[in-house]
């Protein structure tokens, strides 16, 4: 074989590694921007489990404030309807978060009128069209499909303790719905 035919094999050669090195280099330019896609979704995502999480909390935190203020009796705190006690206050079934109503207890009835919420949707405040919170932007977290459920039940074996689960679900972009579930145990001495 001729020095000029070898040259022209050797040259095909480059350009062929050339290529494959090019290929393999845009393979894993487009795995890192989809794994960097994922990742700004999840961000995204994160701001709806937060919120969750602090809804669940002020929701235990109603319950305990009722009790300890004398708004709702060991008699009363548990769900409408439930065979925990006799005269529940708390509603079944998963429900829009609403601004509590005029008992200021978060899941009562007073909270709903005709199945809407009878003071407003629970919203979340962001800055106005100024950037500044002097005159906020309220975005009711219907728009993100939150609701909450609210589920009260004996412990077996003790009367003076009851245990309640608060599970708030949530649209999450483009995954599907999410929940958060936060369980507390509340006695019947403040």
């Amino acid at each position: 074989m001729n020095s000029r035919a070898r040259r022209q094999i050797q040259a095909g050669f480059m350009l062929l590694e050339t290529m494959i090195a090019g290929l393999v280099l845009s393979i894993g330019l487009v795995g890192l921007a989809a794994i960097l896609a994922q990742g700004l979704a999840w961000m995204n995502v994160s701001q709806y489990e937060y919120i969750a999480q602090q809804k669940a909390s002020e929701t235990i935190e109603s319950i305990f404030t009722a009790r300890d203020q004398g708004q709702a009796t060991w008699s009363t705190i548990c769900n409408v309807g439930s065979s925990v006690c006799s005269n529940g206050i708390f509603l079944t079934g998963a429900r829009t978060l609403c601004d509590p109503g005029p008992d200021g207890i978060v899941g009562t009835s007073d909270d709903y009128l005709s199945g809407a919420c009878s003071v407003s949707t629970d919203s979340v405040l962001q800055p106005g069209t100024n950037g500044t919170f002097t005159t906020p932007t309220r975005t009711p977290l219907t728009t993100y499909g939150f609701q909450r459920t609210i589920t009260i039940s004996s412990v077996t074996g003790v009367s003076n303790l009851r245990q309640i689960q608060v599970t708030i679900t949530y649209r999450a972009g483009r995954w599907a719905t999410q929940s958060y579930t936060l369980t507390a145990a509340i006695s019947n001495f403040s």
